[in-house]
């Protein structure tokens, strides 16, 4: 997991990655910026008190929560945005790990939105439950990171999988290695939630996750 990892790290300044870490670059700060933007107006025309100075008091509250719920919804969208550059970065991978692989399966547009959709739309209704347990600071770390390590680990899996294998055996694969995966899931989720680092998480969990990958179907 770790040897994964720290490969992804270094092929970042790899030339055939380089090209879609700055593409990772530019969505991941616009997807930030418009998802700051979204949950800001939200807020801030929400009047919740009819008392003006109460308002205000939440006016001001409101500017912390907006960064709050930017930063926990961020690891959500900005994977499901960036779905069909992860593929060139799992491509650019095996080019240069794994070069003896023949041409990947061939996923339509619409497979790859639709995924997508369906995954921003889960990830976003967990997402939401899970910010009830704020309610309850000391356990609501363990749970945005449990449910998050789990579907980013699946969407990331998918990412990868569906490139070389039928849906049902991507599916099969990810169930007998199911704890591997989350905790790449994990690792991910805490990447997305570290500042600068999380511009470029998308791309280092997508390239640490095709080493994963591999390593489990030599095994099988």
């Amino acid at each position: 997991m770790l040897k994964a990892f720290a490969k992804a790290v270094e092929q970042l300044q790899d030339r055939a990655l380089r090209r879609i870490v700055w593409i990772g670059l530019l969505f991941a700060a616009v997807v930030f910026a418009l998802l700051w933007g979204g949950v800001y107006l939200l807020l801030s025309h929400t009047t919740i008190f009819q008392t003006g100075w109460l308002d205000t008091v939440v006016d001001v509250l409101g500017g912390l929560a907006t960064l709050a719920l930017t930063w926990l919804l961020f690891p959500a969208v900005v994977t499901s945005i960036m779905g069909v550059f992860l593929d060139d970065a799992a491509d650019a991978v095996e080019r240069q790990h794994y070069p003896q692989l023949p041409l990947p399966r061939k996923q339509s547009i619409q497979e790859i939105f639709l995924s997508s959709a369906k995954f921003l739309a889960l990830m976003l209704g967990l997402n939401l439950i899970t910010l009830l347990f704020l309610l309850v600071p000391p356990v609501f770390p363990f749970v945005f990171y449990g449910v998050n390590g789990y579907l980013l680990g699946r969407e990331y899996f998918e990412v990868v999988a569906l490139r070389r294998l039928d849906p049902p055996t991507a599916a099969r694969l990810r169930r007998s290695n199911q704890f591997k995966v989350f905790i790449a899931g994990l690792v991910i989720a805490f990447l997305l939630t570290l500042p600068v680092v999380n511009l470029l998480a998308p791309v280092i969990g997508t390239a640490a996750m095709v080493h994963i990958f591999h390593g489990m179907t030599k095994r099988h």
